[in-house]
């Protein structure tokens, strides 16, 4: 995972998920037909370390980076502006509370 973000990201360190958007912005993303988005890696050493960090279990913390790394292949970006991320983090928590009407 440190290889891929050192490459991708040009940051030389670890983290717990990377997306590979394969469009630049939502605007071209059809809406017309199903389409791949991308790709998500989520780095499961990360995902749990950090689930036993909040107390929540590991399948959980792995629905999170993964919800979070869609964003990311819808154009959502935290790093952007405070506003963003605020934004991202109300997305996040609908669809965590939307999947968890599921279980």
């Amino acid at each position: 995972m440190k290889q891929l973000n050192c490459l991708h990201r040009s940051l030389n360190k670890t983290t717990d998920v990377l997306s590979f958007p394969i469009y630049e912005r939502r605007v071209e993303i059809p809406v017309d037909r199903e389409s791949l988005l991308g790709d998500i890696v989520i780095n499961l050493d990360a995902a749990k370390r950090q689930s036993s960090l909040c107390g929540v279990t590991l399948f959980g913390e792995v629905r999170r980076l993964l919800i979070h790394g869609f964003l990311h292949l819808l154009g959502y970006d935290h790093e952007r502006s405070l506003y963003q991320k605020k934004k991202m983090r109300r997305h996040e928590n609908e669809l965590r509370n939307a999947l968890e009407t599921l279980d």
